[in-house]
């Protein structure tokens, strides 16, 4: 799904038995350039309070701190062994197998630089073959993928076809989901169905809107899952060849110890998702506000010191196991 999804023509359609206003769009207000927010969520009982915000926030940004800290004190020492090596007369740095990242520290602009190893660049490589398949409506693996997703949401209905007016009960925009992935691609139907098949729980919860204070016209469960796709696409910097950001760096670490990494990442971002449009009291015209709240939390959590899997980001524990 393109940047700019949800401004154009207004619809009223009705998802899981929640209205919402469907609003296509080709305009600017995207992913691309997101205004990025501070929203604080309470994983206990799902119920915010300002104290609760003061006091998690403070936490939160202890956390960044000394994860900050952490980070250069390693970068040091690296530079450190770095110019040992290159003036010992080994020479060895010549030939370095390392492929070298190099992004600005925020604040200052000081440039770090942060080699990948060859087993990182793997695994970016085969996520990145992900990321190039488009949605194929005619090829029988999209199709069947299409059919488990279904059936995934909904076991006890009957199938009535690959165009119909069901899917628009999953938060489809049409009666054609084809027409709906564009820039979320195949990946995006991936990410779905690992969400159904590994947490169904949570699945159907956020499909069905089953918890919170829900809004006159509620977020498209399926679309939404697109465009979480599509953030996590961009915040991670995965078209890349390699990532501009600590937390592009961090998320190939995970990567290369865990290669559904991405596809678990999706399932705590929709969680997280969720969360923040509770919190924020929001309706369908702010989904991107929405989006953006999402995408700066995950840095914040990604940039954690004692982050090394999906399942260390306090996030995680969102998710029904």
């Amino acid at each position: 799904m393109s940047s700019g999804t949800l401004r154009r023509r207004v619809h009223h359609e009705d998802v899981g038995g929640k209205k919402y206003e469907r609003i296509d769009s080709s305009g600017s207000d995207g992913l691309s350039e997101p205004l990025l927010s501070h929203e604080i969520y309470d994983n206990a009982n799902r119920t915010y309070s300002e104290d609760d915000f003061e006091d998690l926030w403070k936490d939160k940004r202890r956390k960044e701190e000394q994860a900050w800290g952490h980070i250069f004190s390693r970068l040091i020492a690296q530079w450190a062994q770095w110019f040992s090596n290159a003036f010992s007369g080994s020479g060895a740095w010549v030939g370095c197998i390392l492929h070298r990242v190099v992004f600005r520290r925020p604040g200052n602009g000081e440039k770090i630089h942060i080699d990948l190893t060859p087993m990182q660049e793997e695994c970016l490589h085969k996520l990145q073959e992900r990321l190039e398949v488009p949605f194929d409506g005619t090829r029988s693996e999209h199709q069947e993928a299409l059919i488990a997703l279904w059936q995934a949401a909904f076991p006890d209905r009957t199938f009535r076809g690959l165009v119909s007016e069901q899917w628009k009960d999953m938060g489809w925009q049409g009666t054609d989901p084809s027409t709906d992935f564009r820039g979320g691609g195949y990946v995006s139907l991936e990410n779905l169905l690992f969400f159904a098949k590994h947490f169904p729980q949570s699945f159907h919860r956020l499909l069905h809107k089953e918890e919170g204070k829900r809004a006159a016209w509620e977020y498209p469960f399926a679309v939404a899952g697109i465009n979480i796709s599509f953030m996590l696409t961009q915040m991670l910097d995965l078209r890349s060849a390699k990532p501009s950001s600590v937390t592009g760096f961090n998320f190939l670490k995970i990567l290369a110890e865990d290669e559904t990494a991405f596809d678990t990442l999706f399932c705590v971002a929709f969680e997280m998702m969720d969360a923040q449009w509770l919190a924020m009291h929001a309706s369908y015209m702010e989904f991107n506000a929405v989006l953006r709240a999402t995408r700066a939390q995950l840095e914040r959590e990604l940039s954690l010191e004692d982050v090394t899997r999906v399942q260390d980001l306090p996030a995680y524990n969102l998710l029904c196991h």
